[in-house]
Formats: structure tokens, sequence, C-alpha cells
């Protein structure tokens, strides 16, 4: 049985998704500040954690950046108020997975934890003898880093997610829409800002001079187009 971390100051809230998830099937434990968030992500291992943004003694973007820093993978679905746009974009630069607005649907909130759970079960399927070059950055499209000679630079969960879709539709013209449907699986306004957060950090890694892309490209008004070097299929 799959075990849940659920987070949040609120004895009423816990109760209910808790309930929520164990009739789903899923085993939980509960926790109510960020610190003990921590420590359970630490020394115990979940299928996903359900984290309360604004939470004492550590607030959710710090268990986030905490977890993140400690290479704990573990797909993080953040609960916020309304009015904590700036926030959710925070906790999602720093490597959470979804977030959903109180109030919400607990039937919702299992729905999303069952499509994250396939998605880690279940990657993009990946032509392991594929090499794909931009200028002296090669990428071997299993692995979760790119190279830049003997020097590695590793790709977070969503970089190499993004990346991954962006080789496959490879010189075409992708709109942000379609870009947080396949990669977010998301319809959330926000995310149009989380993609271009994302082509940054992308293009900090792939580009000469990230200010003026030579290989992921923006169509302005639409979206993003990935030119590559090469795209070699090896022996």
């Amino acid at each position: 049985m799959e075990k849940i971390l659920v987070v949040d100051d609120e004895a009423a809230i816990r109760d209910l998704i808790q309930y929520n998830l164990e009739t789903a099937g899923f085993a939980v434990t509960t926790a109510d500040n960020g610190v003990t968030a921590c420590q359970l992500a630490e020394n115990e291992t979940f299928a996903c954690i359900v984290l309360d943004l604004m939470l004492p003694k550590r607030s959710g973007v710090e268990v986030t950046k905490y977890l993140r820093l400690r290479e704990i993978m573990t797909p993080i679905i953040m609960l916020t108020a309304r009015h904590e746009e700036a926030d959710k974009i925070i906790g999602l630069e720093l490597g959470a997975d979804d977030y959903m607005t109180k109030p919400f649907s607990p039937r919702e909130l299992v729905a999303r934890i069952k499509a994250i759970r396939r998605r880690v079960q279940e990657p993009p399927t990946l032509a392991k003898n594929v090499q794909v070059t931009f200028g002296p950055i090669t990428w071997q499209m299993n692995e979760t880093f790119l190279r830049q000679g003997k020097r590695e630079l590793p790709l977070t969960r969503k970089e190499f997610e993004l990346l991954t879709f962006l080789v496959q539709n490879r010189q075409k013209v992708i709109s942000r829409q379609q870009i947080i449907l396949e990669v977010w699986q998301s319809h959330e306004p926000i995310m149009s800002r989380m993609v271009d957060m994302q082509v940054s950090h992308l293009r900090d890694k792939i580009e000469p001079d990230p200010k003026h892309p030579q290989f992921l490209l923006t169509a302005r008004g639409f979206g993003y187009r990935l030119e590559v070097s090469s795209y070699e299929k090896q022996a």
C-alpha cells in the first residue's frame, strides 16, 4: 500500500484528506508543521506529499526547497490560498509538481495524486540509443543530465520532462498550452509563467548565450520551437 504524507496545520483539513485518501486505498501519515514534515520525508518513503503552503516552523516553500536540495524527489502537491500566486510560482519553481487552491475537492486531490503516480511510474518512452547535441552540449535521452565535455549538467525532473517533450517535437512550434497539458497535465493559467521559467532554466544549460538563444527559440505570441545541432541514433 502506497503511503502519502499530508502536512497541514488545520486538523479538520488533515482529517478530511486522510479520510478520502484512505478510502482510495492509500496509507496516510500526517504532520502539522514544516519541521516534522522534513523529518518524516527524510526518514520514510512516500508516494506523494500533500503540503500546505502556510505552515508553522517551516513554510511549504521552505520544506520543498529543503527536500529538493537533499535530492528527495518525492512528488509534492501544494495546497494554497487563492491570493498566494507568487508563492505558488516559487513552490513550483523549487520543485513542487502541482498545486491546488483551497477550498478544493477531495476527490480531485485523489485524482491528481493518482495522475502524478502514473507519470512517475510510467516515464516518457525514450530512445535510449539517441544522442542529441546543442553545439558543445550533448544529451543521451535516457540520462538525467547533459554533458559538456567531461562536465555533467544535471536536469531537474521538470527540465528532463520538458526537454524530452521538446526533443520529441523538435523543429515544430509548440504552444505553451500544449506544453502545460503534456508536461504538467494541467489547465491552470498560472502554469504559463511556469513554462517560461523552465524554458529559461533550460536555456541556461544548452545555450552558449541564453539571452540570444540559438536552439530553444521563442515563437512570439504562441510558444517555443527547439532546434538541435544533431539527432543521432547510435548502434
